[in-house]
This record gives C-alpha cells, structure tokens and sequence, in this order.
C-alpha cells in the first residue's frame, strides 16, 4: 500500500469532516449501545439505548430485572430478543468476573489480553470490541463497521474481497495508531453522506482521485 495515498486520504477527510477528538465515555454504556447498534440503523439503536437508559436507573437493577423487562424496553432496535439476553449475560460475566459491572480492569491489560477478554463475552465479536478499546480506552485497533468496510474497499486500502476482519488487519498495519479514531469516524462519515452503498456521489467525492472505484468507473467512460 502507498503509504501517501494512506496520509492523504486521512488529511482530506480530515480537512472536511474535521479532525475527531476522543471524549470520555463509560466502557459499559459503550459496550452496551455497540451491542443494541448489531444489525440496526444508528437511529433505532440509540432510541432503544435511550429507553433502556429511562427503564434501568442502572445496570444492577437491569440485572434484578426479568428478561422480558429488558425486552420491552429495546424493542425499537430490532432483535429486541436476541440483544437483551446478550446484554444479560455479559453484563452478568462481567459481575462475576470483576465483582461489580465494571470494565475499568481492561486499562491496566496490553490490548490483546483486553481483546480475548471482550471477545470471550455472549455476543462480542472483534468489531464490538474494538470500539470499546479505541474509544473507553484509547487502545490502539480499528473498528471495521460496515461503512469503513465499504468506502476502505472502494478507495483501494484493503483488497476488494477482502473480509472484515482482513480489512481490520491490514488497516491497522497501514493507518498510523494515532489517525485510527479519526479515519474510522471520517470513513463512517463518508460512507454516508458520499460513498453510500447505492447511489454513491462520486462527483461530489473529494476523494475521487485517489479511488480505485471511481477510476475504474471513469476508465470504462
């Protein structure tokens, strides 16, 4: 990979979505809302992470709480069923495993000791897990969600067949640790505005000459 073209589309999605800074955020809400956000639109999840808020003044008493409590309360995610028994169950592990719902153990782990942690947990798969590193603590991965899959893929950083978990490993190689939360933020903030997954608006693409698509797109022209 040229590693100009790397810096270059970070500092043009930079230049136009900004430079996005970490902010405090509580590991277990993190954990929580990634884990409502599966296979939903960020609207409905965050109404249903919102409603959850309402519902539980806390995690100890969603735990205290019936299943179908939870349920009810995360109905306007999707998969209301499946997520709330997730939920249930790591946050139940992470009780037993730390003596309190808390993920504040995780800063004092390297990252892949952190990493086989989350992972281990109902319902937690790499993506999920890389969000609450990078961003509750600064640990270095890329999240790889659907939108950085596609634009990544699009622009030429990772293979055009390349998995999910391939396009994580080879950003992680080629994206300065530094530049991780800023690309995977810009890339989800591209994905949706210009590089959609039907329609995208290459004319519009600030990064058009440094994308294999839309090169290949204007060669067949």
């Amino acid at each position: 990979m040229d590693k100009e073209k790397v810096d270059v589309c970070i500092r043009i999605l930079e230049e136009l979505y900004g430079e996005p800074l970490a902010r405090e955020v509580n590991p277990i809400d993190l954990l929580v809302m990634t884990i409502l956000s599966q296979n939903t639109s960020d609207t409905n999840s965050l109404r249903a992470f919102g409603r959850l808020k309402v519902a539980f003044p806390d995690y100890e008493s969603l735990l205290a709480a019936p299943l179908s409590a939870l349920i009810d309360a995360i109905r306007a995610g999707g998969l209301a069923e499946i997520k709330a028994r997730r939920i249930k169950e790591t946050l139940q592990k992470i009780e037993l495993d730390a003596g309190a719902i808390t993920l504040g153990f995780l800063a004092d782990m390297d990252s892949k000791e952190a990493m086989d942690y989350l992972v281990s947990l109902p319902g937690v798969g790499p993506k999920t897990a890389s969000v609450v590193l990078l961003f509750a603590f600064g640990k270095h991965f890329m999240p790889v969600d659907t939108h950085v899959h596609r634009v990544s893929r699009r622009l030429g950083l990772v293979p055009e067949k390349a998995s999910v978990e391939k396009a994580q490993q080879i950003l992680e190689e080629i994206v300065p640790p530094e530049k991780y939360l800023s690309l995977h933020l810009n890339l989800i903030r591209h994905g949706r505005r210009i590089c959609r997954a039907r329609g995208p608006k290459h004319d519009e693409c600030a990064l058009q000459m440094w994308c294999d698509c839309y090169m290949r797109a204007k060669s067949l022209k």
